[in-house]
C-alpha cells in the first residue's frame, strides 16, 4: 500500500506543475546564456547532490559554464571553518567574481528562511545576486521561501503529501532537471544513447 501511494503521490505532482513556471525558467536560462553569463547552482544536503548533477548535465547538454560550490569539499570546508555557514555561498560566489550577466539557480525543499534559520546561506546569497543584478532562479518545495520571493523564475514543486515533502521535492529536482536541460530552447547536444539511436 505505501508503495502505491507514494508513486500515485508522484504521480498527483506532475498533474499539478505549472507548466508556464517551468517555462518560465527555461526562458531565464536562454537569457542568461545568451548573454554571456555563468550558471551557479546552490543546493544544500540532498540538494547538493542535485546541484551537482545538474551542473554536468548544463555543461555538458546546453552548453553553459556551470558550476557547484558543493563541488569543492576542500574550499567549501575551510570557508564554513574560517568564515561561517551563513556566508559559505556568498564568499564562494565572489571569489568567482559573481556579476550581472551571472544566472544563480537555487534547489531546495524550504527556498530558505532566515527568521527560522533555515538555509541562511542560500537566503545571503540570493540577497548578493539581488544586488548584483543576477537572475534568480529556484526549484523549491512548500511555499518556496525566499526563492520563491525574490525568484526572476521559480518552480514550485507541489505539496500533495506533508510526509513526503522532501523526498518529492528532491526528486523532482531531478525530473525538472532533465527537462530543462532536454528542452529544445536549451539543449545543444545529444545524450549518449540519444546520439547511439539517432545513429543506427
Amino acid at each position: 500500500m505505501f508503495v502505491k501511494n507514494f508513486l500515485s503521490e508522484s504521480l498527483e505532482i506532475i498533474n499539478k506543475l505549472d507548466h508556464a513556471a517551468i517555462e518560465k525558467l527555461a526562458d531565464t536560462l536562454v537569457c542568461v546564456r545568451e548573454n554571456g553569463g555563468r550558471l551557479f547552482i546552490l543546493g544544500v544536503g540532498g540538494s547538493a547532490g542535485s546541484a551537482s548533477h545538474a551542473v554536468n548535465d548544463f555543461r555538458k547538454l546546453t552548453g553553459f559554464e556551470a558550476y557547484a560550490p558543493t563541488d569543492n569539499v576542500s574550499e567549501l570546508t575551510a570557508r564554513i571553518n574560517d568564515e561561517g555557514w551563513e556566508t559559505v555561498f556568498v564568499n564562494w560566489l565572489l571569489g568567482s567574481n559573481f556579476n550581472e550577466k551571472d544566472g544563480l539557480l537555487i534547489f531546495s525543499v524550504g527556498g530558505g528562511n532566515a527568521e527560522r534559520s533555515v538555509s541562511v546561506n542560500l537566503v545571503r546569497a540570493i540577497d548578493l545576486a539581488k544586488q548584483k543584478g543576477a537572475k534568480i532562479m529556484g526549484i523549491v518545495g512548500r511555499d518556496g521561501g525566499y526563492t520563491a520571493q525574490m525568484a526572476d523564475a521559480a518552480v514550485i514543486v507541489p505539496t500533495v503529501n506533508l510526509a513526503h515533502v522532501t523526498p518529492h521535492t528532491e526528486t523532482f529536482h531531478g525530473v525538472i532537471g532533465h527537462l530543462l536541460v532536454s528542452h529544445p530552447k536549451l539543449k545543444v547536444s545529444l545524450t549518449k544513447w540519444e546520439s547511439i539511436s539517432s545513429n543506427s
